[in-house]
């Protein structure tokens, strides 16, 4: 579960920005959805929210990138399922620091909703099971199970079926976001038809020994070739990284974020200072723990 600091009534919270590390898109389901397999995991990139009780409304501001401040925003739903499962008439204030990208497979705006939707039972003094949350969670989109935990994960079905693993990742992780906004959607109907039966054994998990395989062989993502024809700079940009220096670089979920994995500080740190003349960068250390 996210943490939380409590102020009086005043909670401030941290919902962190996740990669993937790794994407293989196995099939579509008769739901509309996809079955894939990827890795989550989090990076030092973090929007903040601070919650204050309210009587009966729900009232969200925001500072930073641009989001819906009504009921489309997925914190505002969040709320709103958890009143009517629970009973409540609670409401809430929000404010949203928002530092992560929109658009760029990041999951922020899946983060920030499994933040508020841990910390509402606090601010609101009832008693909430869990699978209560998770099912509220998954109702809410396919990843924010995910972020309701503080571990990385080897997600399959939707990407709610989670593995919790111990990931390793003893590079700098320098994200790079250009100004270009991707429809999940858009991208996963791009994906070319093929016979997903001969897909569903990867080399992503290793059940037997419930871990993940070496960093170098998870680094693909079934969304590039898609992604890359359609906006041919974010191809450029992943170049750009291995050329000045990244021993592995690739897209995040669906994009448009891209980052690369450096051995050491200093040349994470020059590549960054180039691209955030032109892009939004953020760099985080060797096998980065998110603080709460």
């Amino acid at each position: 579960m996210l943490g939380f600091l409590l102020v009086s009534f005043t909670m401030v919270l941290r919902a962190y920005a996740k990669i993937n590390l790794g994407l293989k898109v196995l099939d579509k389901r008769r739901d509309g959805y996809h079955n894939i397999e990827t890795v989550f995991h989090r990076i030092d990139l973090f929007d903040e929210l601070t919650l204050e009780p309210s009587a009966e409304s729900v009232e969200l501001t925001g500072e930073g990138f641009e989001v819906p401040l009504d009921e489309e925003n997925l914190c505002w739903k969040a709320i709103d399922i958890l009143r009517a499962r629970t009973g409540t008439a609670h409401g809430a204030g929000i404010r949203i620091m928002k530092r992560i990208p929109v658009g760029a497979g990041l999951g922020g705006g899946s983060s920030d909703a499994a933040a508020v939707l841990s910390a509402l039972p606090s601010l609101w003094k009832i008693s909430v099971d869990p699978s209560t949350l998770a099912d509220i969670a998954l109702e809410l989109g396919s990843d924010v199970p995910f972020f309701l935990h503080n571990r990385s994960a080897f997600a399959s079905g939707r990407g709610e079926v989670l593995n919790f693993v111990k990931v390793s990742v003893p590079y700098w992780v320098l994200l790079v976001t250009p100004n270009i906004h991707i429809s999940t959607a858009w991208a996963y109907s791009q994906i070319p038809a093929f016979n997903g039966a001969q897909r569903k054994r990867t080399k992503l998990y290793d059940e037997s020994t419930c871990t993940i395989a070496p960093l170098p062989a998870l680094m693909e993502n079934d969304f590039e070739s898609v992604v890359f024809a359609a906006y041919p700079a974010i191809g450029d940009l992943k170049r750009d990284l291995r050329k000045w220096g990244a021993e592995h670089a690739l897209l995040s979920g669906s994009g448009s974020s891209v980052f690369g994995l450096f051995a050491t500080e200093a040349a994470a740190s020059a590549a960054a200072d180039l691209l955030r003349k032109k892009y939004f960068v953020s760099l985080t250390p060797p096998n980065f723990f998110p603080s709460l």
